[in-house]
């Protein structure tokens, strides 16, 4: 992992948020993601626009458009 300064709890965070990230990104409801240019952010590309949110933040926002998505099909 590229961030030798977070704990090991924002680490499996941030792969759960990638795994997320990955579910979301082939169900094209993102254009894509990354680690974000701070270590405690994570980047979503959605419609169209990046978005650096915090770790916390980029889970409940993938999440909630994994959610929207599984009611729509």
């Amino acid at each position: 992992m590229r961030q030798p300064n977070i704990s090991q709890k924002e680490a499996e965070l941030r792969d759960e948020i990638k795994e997320l990230a990955e579910k979301a990104f082939h169900l094209k409801l993102i254009a894509g993601y990354g680690d974000g240019s701070d270590d405690h952010e994570y980047q979503i590309v959605y419609e169209g626009k990046p978005r650096h949110l915090p770790l916390e933040r980029a889970k409940e926002f993938l999440n909630g458009l994994i959610e929207r998505s599984l009611f729509v099909e």
